[in-house]
């Protein structure tokens, strides 16, 4: 990370810190300054303000803009969590684990509205271009976590529906965050849109690659229990590949078929067992072709706004770090 995107990090820590979300009752508001105390990059409002700050904007003016972004962020993830049934976050217990599922649903509710007030403490000048993106990002993330959903009882699931799902679930809020930071710094639509869709892209890549790290990690740090996708048959872009390529070979279709509905498996099994046929498909570099081929087309984007190159170079800096992890 840079020492600006550091800078802002630890001012969007600071104010964390500094919150009061609520009183009482304390039920409501407990489960929302747990959630938001348990740290994370911090990635989305980081980007605000060096969005702000890439435009020549006043960036203390870009807090609180952030601050929504990473309210909001944080209320899709306890709605992930429950719907994954997920026991923990960031290594720590859920808040449907800790409180209940009721409590989970009402406090994320509560962090929605929070995120509204926080973001209308912006200039009154700028603040309806602000609820617009905002809104935007907000429906479309629900409309890709649905996709989602629908995928988990769909057959036939194309790549190109796979990379829309994943603009709408994961890129959208990355591209928003940008161009939340470019109207508070007052840049203009294009650069808005310019600066959009260099976000856009950036996060269809770092999707990629964590469907590419589920899989094929090195480093155990990556949190997350290797092959995890796998073992659930979740639609990713190496599995959508896999089944697409291996049509044309016969024995390699009925394996591959085969563990995506077993209804009992050795969970360790399964996963070096289709990780050796995406091996033999070389699927794994195919996702990583599609990985560069998205962050390449960010980079056209990013070219094309007129601001210099050394401001440029924070951010592509920034994605470099979101990119390099280690596979």
């Amino acid at each position: 990370m840079s020492n600006n995107s550091i800078k802002f990090q630890q001012a969007i820590e600071l104010a964390l810190k500094d919150k009061k979300y609520g009183a009482n009752p304390r039920e409501l508001y407990d489960p929302i300054s747990y959630i938001m105390s348990l740290g994370g990059k911090r990635m989305r409002p980081v980007l605000v303000m060096m969005a702000c700050d890439f435009f020549g904007g006043d960036q203390s003016k870009a807090l609180q803009p952030a601050l929504a972004i990473e309210l909001f962020h944080n209320f899709t993830l306890v709605h992930d969590d429950i719907m994954d049934k997920a026991p923990l976050r960031r290594n720590h217990p859920t808040i449907h684990s800790k409180w209940d599922e009721p409590t989970a649903i009402l406090s994320a509710d509560a962090m929605m509205v929070i995120a509204y007030q926080e973001l209308c403490k912006a200039d009154i000048s700028i603040l309806p271009a602000l609820l617009e993106i905002f809104s935007d990002c907000a429906v479309k993330v629900c409309e890709g976590q649905q996709m989602d959903m629908n995928f988990e009882k769909q057959e036939d699931v194309s790549i190109l529906h796979y990379l829309k799902m994943i603009e709408l679930k994961t890129a959208v809020l990355l591209a928003g965050s940008l161009k939340i930071g470019a109207i508070v710094a007052g840049a203009s639509k294009e650069d808005q849109q310019a600066i959009y869709n260099f976000g856009k892209h950036i996060g269809i890549a770092f999707q990629l690659q964590d469907d590419i790290l589920d899989v094929f990690a090195t480093d155990e740090k990556f949190g997350k229990q290797k092959g995890g996708d796998i073992i659930s048959n979740k639609k990713t872009y190496l599995l959508l590949k896999a089944v697409e390529l291996a049509k044309g070979n016969r024995f390699m279709n009925e394996e591959l078929q085969m563990w995506i509905h077993a209804p009992e498996f050795d969970a360790q099994q399964k996963v070096e067992a289709v990780t050796n046929i995406y091996n033999f498909l070389n699927v794994k570099q195919l996702a990583t072709n599609e990985m560069q081929k998205q962050y390449e087309k960010a980079l056209t984007f990013l070219a094309s706004i007129h601001v210099a190159e050394n401001k440029k170079q924070e951010l592509i800096s920034f994605a470099d770090g979101l990119m390099v992890r280690q596979i």
